[in-house]
């Protein structure tokens, strides 16, 4: 019997010691680090009536030898990949996967045995943000390129129910600093997309250096962004997976959605930021409170 085997049938003796009635739920990745196994060990200690469970990557058979019932939760790119490569197998969870990486990834369309978790900000939420925090802000200046055009659609029409204008320029040479300032000429305030070809460490200095030159604040990407030093922007942290995922797995995989994003969310701002701007200070509790609310409503 060959090394793979062996470890498959490993695998699968040991899962079939538990219960019958306890779910099998399977987290997996390439890495296997002390954070990894910290995020597997609070899920697990959340759902006590569970087997959860880490496995890497590496020692995992192809996705359809997995034993059935399986409750699949996909960590990173690498284990994403893996799962591509196999139309068989269990109903799978994508965790933090943003919407530009899902459509390299997986095109316009994904199996639908997969439910994508999105980890970049809701458009329409960080819109409501800079109605929140910057009420006299109209035009929205949006950079985006090559990746992140297939966005623009859906924030225009976001935009337009709130009386918001969206200014986009396409910005296909990071070096080339003439769209950036094209846009800020024509904007109130910045929204960044949640794409990396864009807003990364390299560009960071000047996106932040420009836009403050003409006193106009950057909302997003992400929350990273903020601590580098743009105004604010909605995110969600472990606490808010962990809610996410024990919803989902209190439900039939057949009523898991296509696409999802969280429902708990967080504010995070710049202090130092919104002083040198001129901007009231952020009370991030309740700007997210009231965000919330206002999702809830028809």
């Amino acid at each position: 019997m060959n090394r793979f085997r062996v470890r498959l049938l490993l695998f699968c003796c040991l899962w079939g010691a538990f219960p019958a009635w306890a779910a099998q739920v399977l987290l997996t990745g390439a890495e296997d680090s002390a954070g990894v196994q910290a995020f597997a060990q609070a899920l697990a200690q959340q759902r006590p009536q569970d087997d959860v469970r880490f496995e890497p990557l590496a020692n995992l058979p192809a996705p359809g030898q997995l034993p059935a019932g399986t409750r699949l939760i996909l960590l990173d790119p690498a284990s994403l990949e893996w799962r591509q490569q196999d139309a068989q197998g269990p109903a799978t969870l994508v965790l933090r996967i943003g919407r530009i990486q899902a459509q390299q990834r997986l095109g316009a369309t994904s199996s639908p045995r997969l439910s994508l978790l999105w980890s970049d900000p809701p458009l329409a939420r960080q819109l409501q943000l800079i109605r929140k925090i910057l009420p006299q802000a109209r035009r929205i200046g949006v950079l985006y390129g090559a990746d992140s055009e297939f966005l623009l659609k859906e924030l225009h029409q976001a935009a337009h129910p709130l009386g918001l204008k969206i200014v986009a320029e396409r910005w296909d040479d990071t070096n080339d600093s003439r769209p950036l300032q094209s846009l800020l000429k024509s904007s109130d305030v910045l929204l960044g997309l949640d794409d990396p070809r864009l807003y990364n460490p390299k560009t960071a200095k000047n996106l932040l250096l420009s836009s403050y030159a003409r006193q106009l604040a950057l909302i997003g990407p992400n929350a990273g962004f903020v601590k580098a030093g743009s105004l604010a922007s909605t995110y969600s942290d472990q606490d808010d997976w962990l809610q996410v995922l024990d919803d989902l797995l209190d439900r039939p995989t057949t009523h898991w959605p296509r696409t999802l994003y969280p429902q708990p969310f967080k504010v995070l701002s710049n202090p130092q930021v919104a002083r040198s701007l001129g901007v009231e200070p952020i009370d991030e509790q309740s700007v997210a409170t009231q965000l919330a609310e206002g999702e809830k409503r028809p």
